[in-house]
C-alpha cells in the first residue's frame, strides 16, 4: 500500500486543488473532479475509474469499510492523504461534509464506442443547465438500465460537484458522451433506434406511444424545451398528461416518468428481483 501522508495545514497543495475543483476552470485544466463519501469512492473504484487520491480523516479510519478501501485505493496506486476533519469540511464545502474525498479521473465515452442495441433505452439532453438536474437523470438512467446519457451541444458539467452529488454514485456506472444533435441522430439511426422527443407541440399522450426498442428519449433543457427543428427529426413526440394548473414538470422528474413508461414497455427487463 502506497504510504500515507499526514497533512496539517489546510495551504497544502493537494488541498488547495481539492477545494478548487469546485470550479468549472480548475476541472477542465486538471481534468479531475470530487467525489464525497466512502460509498462513492468505492463505486468509482468498483468501475474502474482512476482514483488520482482518497483524503480521508482518523475519526474515519477505524471504520472497517473504510480501512478496507483505503488499503484498496493504495493498492490501486493512488495517493493516501491522512487530514483532520476541518480541512475535509474546506473541501466540501457544506455542513456534514464527508470525511472520505476521492479525486477521480473525468471520463466522457466516445459516441462510437457506444452501441444503440446493446441497451434498450438511451436518454439525450438538450443543453441541460441545472447541474442537480443532471444528477438526478445520470441517478435515473442508471437504475433504468439506460445504455447512456448523451448531452447534446453545450451543457452544464457532469463532474460538478453539484452534478456527481446528485448522481449518488451514478456518474461511475453510466457513459456519459458528448455530441452535436446531428452526431447523435446519425449515431442512433445507423443503429435502428427510435428518437423519442417530449414536445407541447404536436405531441401525443407518453403512455399511449409506442417506445419501441433501442429507443433515445429526447429531453429538452430546462428553459425551452427541444426546438421544433430537433422535434422534426423525432420519430414520435410526447407529452406527459396534466391534471392541475401547471403545464410542465422539472426536466428530471419528467425524464424519469417517461424513461419508466419506456422500461415498462420493455417488460422491465434487468430488474432486480
Amino acid at each position: 500500500m502506497n504510504f500515507v501522508e499526514e497533512i496539517t495545514s489546510p495551504a497544502n497543495a493537494s488541498i488547495k486543488l481539492a477545494r478548487a475543483l469546485d470550479m468549472k476552470k480548475t476541472r477542465r485544466e486538471t481534468g479531475l473532479f470530487v467525489a464525497e463519501g466512502a460509498r462513492h469512492v468505492q463505486e468509482g473504484l468498483d468501475h474502474a475509474w482512476h482514483l488520482e487520491t482518497l483524503i480521508f480523516a482518523p475519526s474515519a479510519e477505524s471504520r472497517d469499510y473504510v480501512g478496507d478501501l483505503i488499503r484498496r485505493a493504495g493498492a490501486a496506486g493512488a495517493r493516501l492523504l491522512r487530514a483532520p476533519d476541518r480541512i475535509l469540511e474546506q473541501i466540501g464545502r457544506r455542513d456534514n461534509a464527508q470525511n472520505v474525498v476521492g479525486l477521480f479521473r473525468q471520463r466522457l465515452a466516445p459516441l462510437a464506442s457506444l452501441t444503440p442495441q446493446n441497451a434498450d433505452i438511451w436518454i439525450a439532453l438538450e443543453r441541460p443547465k441545472d447541474p442537480g438536474n443532471l444528477g438526478t437523470i445520470l441517478r435515473t438512467a442508471d437504475s433504468v438500465g439506460a445504455g447512456g446519457v448523451i448531452l447534446i451541444e453545450e451543457s452544464c458539467d457532469p463532474f460538478s460537484s453539484e452534478a456527481v452529488r446528485a448522481s449518488m454514485g451514478s456518474v461511475f456506472a453510466v457513459p456519459i458522451a458528448r455530441a452535436t444533435f446531428d452526431e447523435m441522430n446519425a449515431w442512433r439511426q445507423s443503429g435502428g433506434a427510435k428518437l423519442v422527443g417530449t414536445a407541447l407541440f404536436g405531441s401525443t399522450p407518453h403512455h399511449e406511444t409506442n417506445y419501441g426498442s433501442p429507443c433515445v428519449l429526447l429531453m429538452g433543457n430546462e428553459q425551452s424545451g427541444i426546438s421544433r427543428a430537433m422535434g422534426q427529426a423525432c420519430d414520435a413526440l410526447v407529452r406527459l398528461p396534466m391534471a392541475g394548473t401547471a403545464d410542465s414538470l422539472n426536466l428530471a422528474i419528467a425524464t424519469a416518468v417517461t424513461a419508466y413508461e419506456i422500461w415498462r414497455q420493455n417488460g422491465f427487463r434487468g430488474a432486480r428481483s
